[in-house]
């Protein structure tokens, strides 16, 4: 077996070689598919255009606007003296968050007495509305403590009670340290998938299958030898992704090398072996790219947590993603680079992405041998 697996493995490096397109797609697309989508999918919302109407002019009114102004999330655009000026500048777009100060302001806040402010988003964007209300709410709940402990305190000099949050793993919360692994495991999910889907493919195309069914190749031989090459590319070009990620985006790499390898190797097993499985499925390599899409691509960007907390899917969807590997990968791989723990702490997902590739793989085997009986 040993010869057989070797020369199937020789072949198929050399086919690669000759193929450029299947060199491209595995070591230089994910690198620039990283580029793109890293610097263009970005949550953090900065600089939020704010127009203020004021209608008190009071310290306490302008301590509230110096606090959004203060905070790095709103840009002060302008101060208008009127209802209809503020719906024009929202309506032109040249402000997307409006704050009106009520008349006596200053003066209710200081004796305790119950005030409001309003806080107007432009709406055409729910994801950047949902997040300046976020932002909005927040400061306007840390300046309603502060006035109520003044008021109860008697106190001008501030609250006696602080905050003093501290987020972990992530403390600038930075968007990118929450997309980029999920786009190293879309990126090895997707090129590993429909480089091997259609290695298989061009076999059939190219009339070759019929000889290597005839050859004394058995079945193990031939899907190992498929396996092995693109194996190494991929788990080559996914730890370039890595190293480039650390140094385009400052992802940190708090745990083991080691198991991060042996995480990435489980993972693209799996998706080497979902290729495999694909090819047996598919006649054409137009066949084969769309199936590949189908089932790495939509799964993967839309049911792994990447973009999306499964908890908040429906209870359907849910139980859906327990066979989308990238889910199981996506909690080893956040746990190694930004959590820095061992696999004590998912030793389950890493055997979640073991049986997985064990399963495909064993079918993708069994279809082979059906079809060369």
């Amino acid at each position: 077996m040993g010869g057989r697996l070797r020369a199937v493995t020789i072949k198929e490096f050399r086919q690669i070689g000759r193929d450029r397109r299947t060199l491209l797609i595995l070591l230089f697309v994910p690198a620039f598919i990283l580029w793109l989508y890293g610097y263009a999918l970005n949550f953090d919302i900065r600089d939020v255009r704010l127009v203020v109407e004021d209608n008190d002019r009071s310290t306490a009114s302008r301590e509230v606007v110096s606090a959004f102004v203060n905070s790095g999330y709103f840009e002060l655009v302008g101060e208008v003296a009127g209802t209809g000026d503020l719906v024009a500048m929202l309506d032109r777009g040249e402000a997307r968050a409006a704050l009106v100060v009520p008349p006596r302001f200053g003066r209710d806040t200081a004796e305790g007495r119950a005030t409001s402010l309003q806080m107007i988003i432009n709406g055409d964007n729910a994801n950047t509305a949902t997040t300046v209300l976020g932002y909005g709410l927040s400061l306007i709940s840390a300046i309603s403590a502060r006035a109520e402990l003044q008021a109860r305190l008697g106190s001008p000099s501030g609250p006696l009670l602080t905050v003093e949050p501290r987020i972990w793993y992530n403390p600038e919360l930075r968007s990118a340290l929450f997309l980029v692994p999920g786009l190293i495991a879309y990126i090895a999910m997707l090129t590993a998938v429909v480089s091997t889907a259609l290695s298989i493919v061009r076999e059939k195309e190219a009339g070759t299958m019929e000889q290597v069914r005839m050859s004394p190749i058995g079945t193990l031989s031939f899907v190992l030898g498929k396996t092995v090459p693109y194996f190494v590319i991929s788990l080559f070009s996914s730890t370039t992704i890595v190293g480039l990620a650390m140094l385009m985006f400052d992802m940190p790499m708090r745990g083991s090398w080691l198991v991060l390898l042996f995480a990435v190797s489980l993972f693209l097993v799996g998706a080497l072996a979902s290729g495999l499985l694909i090819s047996t499925i598919a006649d054409t390599q137009q066949v084969a790219f769309q199936l590949a899409l189908l089932t790495s691509y939509l799964p993967t960007l839309m049911l792994s947590g990447f973009i999306f907390p499964i908890s908040s899917m429906p209870p359907f969807l849910q139980a859906v993603t327990r066979i989308v590997p990238a889910r199981y990968f996506l909690t080893a791989l956040r746990g190694i680079v930004l959590k820095g723990v061992g696999m004590a702490a998912f030793w389950q997902d890493l055997v979640a992405l073991g049986v997985y590739a064990a399963v495909v793989l064993a079918l993708a085997s069994l279809r082979l041998r059906r079809q060369w009986a």
